[in-house]
């Protein structure tokens, strides 16, 4: 995936190759077994220190494409990020945007809900953080919790206060039909709508979760929680794998992204993310005859000052 003397569309071309493995559209053929969280594509682990400059060329790319985003302002990317504890989303996140204008770039984590939100349906405290036209959305978890860990862990649905008679056996059924058409909705409006699901082992998992209990300057990252989270990994595994089957789709594709190798992981999300921003050919807005005398004339009586 290096892009050293490679023209614009050639560059558009290799990331677009380099994430088609992981890029789900339809997901009714989908088994998460199919997918290996070590996988590192067409390179090895001697590329790791190569990937730095690949990376840094395709978030120069990100950053070029991101001035046009928000100088346009007809359209919005939305990039979802789901994974495990200690899978990279934060790392990924940092990496991948760190040339990102921050005028142009927001990022929301959901953590456990408010009682304010609580009261509401729970899809609103996602609408109200929605990014504006011309701007990226960087969702650290989303709504798509709503169909994980609300559905791994029966306190979590009842926290959430519904009418006895709707929380029935189709209730996630129900979700994932909300969950598709409001992502078309937002397609139809104007969004461009990237999933990634940081696909990571458990005992990659586990080397991590030691890391942070080993390294007391990553104490701080461990919290007990991470464990009851993980001695349910099987019911996660299960409602990954049927989130991705109900809501893969063409306008808002899934991308499972191997993350046992943090390098690779940051590699296959960048190239996804200019791979769906340069899909949309955008420019800078060009301006009127009268826009442009106006210019001369700004121009002159700065020269006559």
């Amino acid at each position: 995936m290096n892009f050293e003397g490679l023209s614009l569309a050639a560059r558009k071309e290799r990331c677009r190759a380099a994430t088609a493995p992981y890029r789900i559209t339809d997901g009714r053929k989908f088994r998460l077994k199919d997918m290996d969280p070590g996988d590192t594509g067409a390179l090895g682990s001697e590329d790791k220190k190569a990937s730095r400059n690949t990376l840094a060329l395709g978030v120069s790319m990100l950053s070029e494409m991101q001035a046009k985003l928000y100088a346009d302002n007809r359209w919005s990317l939305l990039c979802l990020f789901q994974a495990m504890d200690a899978a990279g989303k934060d790392g990924s996140i940092k990496h991948v945007m760190s040339g990102v204008n921050p005028q142009g770039c927001q990022v929301m984590s959901f953590k456990v809900p408010s009682s304010e939100e609580l009261d509401h349906d729970y899809m609103w405290r996602y609408v109200k953080r929605l990014p504006e036209r011309g701007r990226i959305g960087i969702f650290n978890r989303s709504y798509y919790e709503e169909v994980l860990v609300a559905k791994v862990r029966q306190d979590v649905l009842d926290r959430q206060k519904l009418p006895a008679s709707l929380v029935t056996k189709s209730i996630w059924k129900q979700r994932y039909e909300d969950i598709r058409n409001f992502e078309r909705y937002l397609a139809r409006n104007g969004y461009v709508i990237c999933k990634f699901f940081l696909h990571l082992s458990k005992k990659e998992q586990k080397k991590r979760f030691m890391e942070r209990l080993d390294n007391p300057e990553k104490n701080w990252k461990f919290s007990p929680a991470d464990l009851t989270a993980r001695s349910h990994w099987d019911a996660y595994q299960d409602a990954y794998e049927k989130l991705i089957r109900a809501t893969a789709a063409k306008h808002a594709p899934w991308y499972v992204v191997p993350a046992d190798n943090k390098w690779y992981a940051r590699l296959v999300v960048a190239a996804a993310i200019v791979d769906a921003m340069a899909s949309l050919d955008l420019e800078f807005p060009r301006i009127s005859d009268e826009q442009k005398q106006r210019l001369e004339e700004a121009r002159a009586m700065l020269v006559n000052e």
